[in-house]
């Protein structure tokens, strides 16, 4: 994660997302906080520290955690794709998502999007041009 002024960012792979306030404070508060499961307690660069040195918190365990918070996250995870499917083309989805067409259309069909309103949306929204890098 970086602060640069005013926004936080933190980068899933390899782009760096900006973190929209209150939830850049609760991040810094999460990392201020966190601390190690080792013999050590170092965190290291993880976000959620696992076990082991310089490893993350495995998936299993992150469920574990997040269950006992109450909050469902493979039922939270399908209601946010449906959701998802229903607003973007299912072109777009795919490339996303990471997932076939034929996939993202079956989703876009079961969740009753229309891809049509979307491209609407698009074409009478006002052009954002990208700062150059």
């Amino acid at each position: 994660m970086q602060r640069d002024g005013d926004h936080l960012t933190i980068r899933f792979g390899d782009r760096p997302i900006v973190l929209p306030a209150p939830l850049d404070a609760l991040m810094e508060n999460l990392i201020a906080g966190r601390r190690g499961h080792t013999l050590l307690d170092t965190p290291g660069a993880w976000l959620f520290p696992g076990r082991f040195p310089g490893q993350p918190l495995s998936g299993d365990r992150l469920v574990v955690r997040l269950r006992a918070l109450g909050i469902q996250p493979r039922q939270d995870r399908a209601t946010a794709l449906f959701t998802l499917a229903s607003e973007v083309p299912a072109a777009i989805l795919a490339r996303m998502l990471g997932i076939h067409r034929s996939v993202a259309v079956q989703w876009q069909q079961a969740s009753g999007g229309d891809w049509a309103a979307y491209a609407a949306e698009v074409a009478t929204s006002p052009v954002r041009t990208r700062p150059d890098r």
